[in-house]
Order: structure tokens, then C-alpha cells, then sequence
């Protein structure tokens, strides 16, 4: 998993797979979804991250991997 933050767009990114992205929806606003084509979450973008939180994003630091 992978998380990435684009400081000039304030938009952020979690990379869930690499699998080919078949469908987008916006679920919320400022929240879109892409899916695989069977239906699995690929990815998920969210605008607007400044406003959606209280602390203050550290934009060193563009991509944050995330391991299980």
C-alpha cells in the first residue's frame, strides 16, 4: 500500500494494488474510488485534504509506503 500526497493539487492518493483501474466512481464528495474489473478497490483519491484535517501535513515527505 502506498500513500502519496501532492502538495500544489491538495489531493491525496492510497494505492491499495497494482491491478489495471476498469471503473472510477466519486463516492463522496472529493472522494473517488477506482476499481478492478472485478469490482476491488485499486485506489482511492481524496481532494481537498487540507480542509478535511486538523493537523498539518508534513509535504517533505511526498509518498508513505505501508507494509503488513
Amino acid at each position: 500500500m502506498i500513500f502519496e500526497y501532492d502538495s500544489q493539487a491538495d489531493a491525496a492518493y492510497v494505492k491499495i494494488s497494482d491491478n489495471e483501474i476498469a471503473d472510477t466512481r466519486e463516492v463522496a464528495e472529493g472522494i473517488i474510488v477506482d476499481f478492478n474489473s472485478d469490482g476491488k478497490v485499486v485506489g482511492i483519491e481524496i481532494l481537498s485534504m487540507k480542509s478535511r484535517s486538523s493537523k498539518t501535513w508534513d509535504t517533505r515527505s511526498k509518498q508513505v509506503v505501508l507494509q503488513s
